[in-house]
C-alpha cells in the first residue's frame, strides 16, 4: 500500500550522465504509466538523444528505444526546468582530482531530492555527504557490460546486476534521519528496477554491506586496471597467464581482502568470489582490457584516486597499511602528472 501512495504522484528522476550504463539503468526506471519519469543530462550526445531517444541493443530485453520524460545538454538546463528532483542518478565516471561532482549537481538538490551514485570505487559518496549532509544518499555498485557503439545507441553485452544501499558515513553510523531515508529509497529503487524494469538482479543491502560490496569490486579493478597501464597496455587474460603479474595481481587482491574487514567490521561473504576464483575466471575472459587502460591509451584522465588513492587513505585512518595499493598508486600518479606536463611542454612549443 505504502508504494501505491507513493506512486500516486508524479516521481522525477535525473540521470547525470548519459553513458552506456546511465542510458541502460535509467531505460529500466522509466514507466509514465506509473508515474516514474526519468530524464537524462547528456553531453556529447545530446543532440542524437533528443532527436531519436536512446537506441538499446540488449541481451536482457531485446532492442528498444527508450524515449526519456526530457533530455537536457548540462545540469543548469535540467536545473532551469524547476522540477522537483526527487532521484538525482550519477553516473559520470568519479574523477575527483579532475571536477567535483558534487558541486556540479548542486542546482539540482532540493529538500525532496536523494542522491544515487552508481560510481566505480571507494569513497565516492565522501564529498556528497559533506556538501549534502541532510541528504539521502543511496550508493550503487553495477556488473554489467554495455557499451555506447554511437551516439545515443547502448548495447548491454552481459550481466544486469546492481548492488544498492544506503550511506550515512560508509558504516552505518552517520545520522539516523538521511540513514533511515537513505534505507526507503533503496527499497524503493529495488522495487521499481525489480518489478518495472524487469531487473532480477537488483540486491538490495545495509550500508556496510554495500560497502562491502565496493571493496569486493576493488578487488578486480584495484589489481587489473592499473597493472595493465603499468605493464605497458597488457589485457586481463594476459596478465594472468605470467607468472610473475600473476603472482603481483593475488598479492593485490590478498591485500585489499585482508584489510577491508578491518575497515569495516565485517568479514566478506562466502558467496563473495576469492582472489582465487577471481583470477581463474579472468583467464578464460581472452580479449578483456580494462577501461583504466583504455582511458590511458585515450589520454583521458585515470579514476586514480576513488580505485587506488581513496582505499589507500581510507585504510590508512583505520590505522592499516596497504603497501602494494600504495606502490600502484605512487607509480601510476607519477606515470600521469608525468605525461602531463610532457603535453602542456609540447602545447607550449606550438
Amino acid at each position: 500500500m505504502a508504494d501505491n501512495r507513493f506512486l500516486a504522484s508524479r516521481i522525477n528522476v535525473v540521470f547525470v550522465g548519459a553513458g552506456a550504463v546511465g542510458c541502460f539503468y535509467a531505460s529500466r526506471l522509466h514507466h509514465p504509466s506509473r508515474n516514474v519519469h526519468v530524464s537524462l543530462v547528456a553531453r556529447s550526445n545530446y543532440a542524437a538523444i533528443q532527436k531519436d531517444g536512446v537506441k538499446l541493443q540488449t541481451r536482457s530485453f531485446g532492442d528498444y528505444t527508450f524515449v526519456p520524460d526530457a533530455a537536457f545538454p548540462s545540469v543548469s538546463a535540467a536545473a532551469a526546468a524547476r522540477r522537483d528532483w526527487h532521484y538525482i542518478v550519477v553516473t559520470t565516471k568519479a574523477l575527483p582530482d579532475v571536477s567535483d561532482d558534487s558541486e556540479m549537481i548542486t542546482p539540482l538538490v532540493g529538500p525532496k531530492s536523494c542522491i544515487i551514485l552508481i560510481q566505480n570505487g571507494v569513497g565516492v559518496e565522501e564529498p556528497f555527504r559533506k556538501r549534502f549532509p541532510d541528504t539521502p544518499i543511496v550508493s550503487a555498485v553495477t556488473v554489467i557490460s554495455a557499451e555506447q557503439t554511437s551516439p545515443g545507441t547502448i548495447r548491454q553485452n552481459r550481466w544486469t546486476r546492481i548492488s544498492i544501499g544506503p550511506y550515512s558515513d560508509g558504516l552505518g553510523t552517520g545520522g539516523a534521519d538521511v540513514l533511515r531515508r537513505g534505507t526507503a529509497s533503496t527499497e524503493a529503487l529495488t522495487r521499481w528496477w525489480t518489478d518495472l524494469g524487469g531487473i532480477r538482479d537488483v540486491e538490495p543491502h545495509d550500508e556496510v554491506g554495500l560497502q562491502t560490496v565496493r571493496w569486493h569490486k576493488l578487488c578486480i579493478n584495484a589489481a587489473m586496471n592499473p597493472s595493465a597501464v603499468l605493464s605497458g597496455g597488457r589485457g586481463n587474460a594476459d596478465m594472468v597467464a605470467d607468472p610473475e603479474l600473476r603472482r603481483h595481481l593475488l598479492g593485490v587482491m590478498r591485500e585489499i581482502r585482508d584489510a577491508a574487514p578491518r575497515i569495516l567490521g565485517r568479514p566478506f561473504p562466502p558467496s563473495m568470489a576469492a582472489p582465487d576464483k577471481i583470477v581463474e575466471s579472468t583467464a578464460r575472459n581472452k580479449g578483456a582490457r580494462p577501461s583504466m587502460l583504455l582511458d590511458w591509451e585515450g589520454g583521458k584522465p585515470l579514476e586514480l584516486e576513488v580505485i587506488l588513492g581513496n582505499p589507500v587513505r581510507i585504510a590508512r585512518e583505520r590505522g592499516v597499511e596497504m603497501p602494494r595499493l600504495q606502490s600502484l598508486y605512487a607509480l601510476l600518479r607519477s606515470a600521469q602528472l608525468m605525461r602531463k606536463g610532457r603535453e602542456s611542454e609540447a602545447k607550449g612549443k606550438l
